[in-house]
Parts: C-alpha cells; sequence; structure tokens
C-alpha cells in the first residue's frame, strides 16, 4: 500500500497517516517482537521512511522541519521516531544547526532500543563533525544510568574511527573516545560490550597500532564476543 508524500514539511498529522498508509500488519508484528521495546509500529520499511524523509527535507523552513521532527518523535511509533531521525540527517544544516543538535540530544535519554538509537546517531554524528566542540556534551552520557545513553557516546562517534587522513586534533579526539571505550569496557551490557566492540573493529582498518594498543591495555575486560569482533581486522 502506498501514499504520496507531499512536497517540503508536512503537518505531523500529514507525516503520521502518510506512514500509516504504508504500514503492514504482519510486518508490524514481526517488528514488535523484534526490537520488543513496548511502543506502537506500523511495519514500514526503512527505505520507505527514507523516501518520505526525502521529500520532507525539501521544504526550506527548518523551524517547520524541526516542529515536525520534534512532533514525529513525540507519537513515540517505532517508524516516526525513524523518520524524525533521517529528517535531520544530513551534512550540512543551514542557516545554525544548533537547534537541529539540541533536539537530537534531548532525544538520547530516551533511547531504548538499537534501531531508533542508531538512526539517531547517524543524525547527531554529522553535527558532531560539524561543531565538535559538543563532545564535552557527549562525554556526559558516559555517566548516565541509561545503558543506551552511555552506549551512544560510542555511536555518535563512529566517524572518528574512519578518517583516512586524520589531522592532529582528530587524533586527539580519537584518544579521548578510546578513553571511553576503556571506561565501557567492563560493562557486563550485551549490547555496550558490542559498541566497544563495533568502534575498536572500525577503527583498527584505519588505525591498527591503535586498535591493537587498546585492546593490549582493555581487552581483558571484553566478553569472549566482543574481543574477537573487536580484533576481526587485526592481523596476528
Amino acid at each position: 500500500m502506498s501514499a504520496a508524500a507531499p512536497t517540503g514539511a508536512p503537518t505531523p498529522a500529514e507525516a503520521l497517516a502518510a506512514l500509516e498508509a504504508l504500514g503492514d500488519r504482519e510486518r508490524a508484528a514481526g517488528a514488535a517482537a523484534y526490537h520488543k521495546a513496548r511502543r506502537r509500529y506500523l511495519g514500514v520499511s526503512v527505505p520507505q521512511i527514507d523516501a518520505l524523509a526525502r521529500d520532507w527535507r525539501q521544504g526550506p523552513d527548518l523551524g517547520a522541519r524541526l516542529q515536525l521532527a520534534d512532533a514525529l518523535w513525540r507519537s513515540d511509533i517505532h517508524e516516526a521516531r525513524i523518520a524524525a531521525a533521517r529528517l535531520l540527517t544530513q551534512a550540512r544544516i543551514r542557516p545554525d544547526d544548533r537547534a537541529a543538535w539540541d533536539l537530537v540530544a534531548s532525544w538520547v535519554p530516551q533511547f531504548d532500543a538499537w534501531a531508533i538509537a542508531d538512526h539517531v546517531a547517524k543524525a547527531g554524528e554529522r553535527r558532531l563533525l560539524a561543531d565538535p566542540a559538543r563532545l564535552d556534551q557527549v562525554e556526559t552520557w558516559l555517566e548516565a544510568p541509561n545503558m543506551w545513553q552511555r552506549r551512544a557516546a560510542l555511536i555518535f562517534t563512529l566517524p572518528w574511527t574512519k578518517i583516512r587522513n586524520p589531522k592532529p586534533e582528530d587524533l586527539a579526539r580519537r584518544d579521548r573516545i578510546l578513553g571511553w571505550a576503556a571506561r565501557l569496557a567492563g560493562g557486563r551490557d550485551w549490547f555496550e560490550q558490542k559498541a566497544v566492540a563495533w568502534w575498536i573493529r572500525d577503527l583498527s582498518r584505519h588505525d591498527a597500532p591503535r586498535a591493537r594498543t587498546f585492546l593490549d591495555a582493555h581487552g581483558g575486560n571484553l566478553k569472549g564476543f566482543a574481543r574477537k569482533e573487536a580484533a576481526k581486522y587485526l592481523h596476528p
């Protein structure tokens, strides 16, 4: 089932109607069982959500787009929260991205499952690259009681694992975030361990010495599966 999406930012009611029109009950039931977070699921695929969000991003009014993203998030519908994140996933937000960052950061303490958290991270990482001073705020997430918020400190900062020709300031940020990974390496939650492994694994493809040094110092704090994942691309 399909629905025509309005060009530019629609009203929240129009946006939710467009998502609901694409819904699939069987897919929704499967998503609810898989993700386990207690909220409404519509059964809309990510490519379908992306297609809608691309149209909605065409509007010139950033304020209207932020209001739409906020309303979609507040609906607490799985696909609407992903759409909210996709609305704000772009390299440049003009004229000023501070409100976009503030909105994305306000969602982080509400994380309760990996899929929504990872889509929001794609929006957040672009805002961090645009203004790395925001890492000071991200570092505070390491003290959060919510495991998903602690995990976000690493997932939002994955771009620093992938810089091929890092400048000195990039290396300093990389070392800083490795310190965060060391703090989280002793966590017992599977997703927290997975996030540490993910960060070190991706880093090893571009900076094997730092990845190996981390594992030598902190690998003993990781569970077996996480150590194996972190070292996936490191040759003996």
